[in-house]
């Protein structure tokens, strides 16, 4: 079973990071194809491998199969690597419910925290809107943790669920956001996985900079720090 993942920059794409981060993690075997962004919203020459124009998007290469969707993606996976969602069914549930949230929610720290994994900027105190997202990433980190034991969020292992959240993880860094508690501290252990360190540190070294991304993470406010002028 060979795989090809289509992904855009790993400076900038969350969507392509969460099964990127997922078969890094397990450990499933996959050939990256990775295709820059270009000045602009829309990516037309995309729709050569997927047909939103988007990624991420799956090719299974022995077939005529083609996945796109993160979300999809991870449970397209799943079917064959049942290790990408955990084995006990309440676990399971949770790890999908916290999955589909974050695939369909936090519009807030979408649109302020743009992911832009070489810059650390200054957030200043955030508004209502954002506020509400943290508390909310807050309980639910606590809530799984405290269920299923961690150190993940549902459970001992490594899950779809994880690779869901590992966009926020850095976000956060890049944001200064400290989540409370123990929420902070799986954002940390989150942030510090092989898997997600390796897109991290990949996206740090990438040379081409897309002006519309960059720009929206920057909006004018102060960057403390750029890793790619160190």
């Amino acid at each position: 079973m060979t795989y090809a993942l289509y992904i855009g920059n790993k400076r900038y794409s969350t969507w392509s990071m969460r099964p990127w981060v997922l078969l890094k993690a397990l450990d499933i075997p996959f050939t990256e194809k990775l295709h820059m962004f270009k000045p602009g919203l829309r990516q037309p020459e995309f729709l050569q491998f997927s047909p939103t124009g988007k990624v991420p998007c799956l090719h299974h290469d022995d077939t005529s199969i083609v996945v796109w969707d993160s979300l999809a993606i991870c449970e397209y996976v799943a079917e064959s690597h049942p290790a990408a969602w955990p084995a006990d069914a309440a676990a399971r549930a949770f790890a999908r419910s916290a999955a589909a949230e974050m695939h369909s929610s936090f519009d807030a720290i979408r649109d302020e925290c743009s992911m832009n994994v070489a810059l650390r900027i200054e957030l200043g105190t955030p508004g209502e809107a954002l506020q509400g997202d943290l508390d909310r990433l807050t309980a639910l980190f606590k809530e799984g943790l405290k269920r299923f034991k961690g150190p993940f969020l549902a459970g001992e292992t490594f899950t779809v669920a994880d690779a869901m959240y590992a966009p926020i993880a850095s976000r956060c860094k890049t944001f200064g956001i400290e989540l409370d508690g123990a929420a902070g501290e799986y954002m940390q252990r989150l942030f510090d996985h092989p898997a997600v360190q390796a897109w991290v540190q990949e996206g740090v070294a990438e040379n081409e900079i897309e002006p519309y991304h960059e720009e929206d993470c920057r909006r004018g406010r102060k960057v403390l720090e750029d890793f790619t002028k160190q």
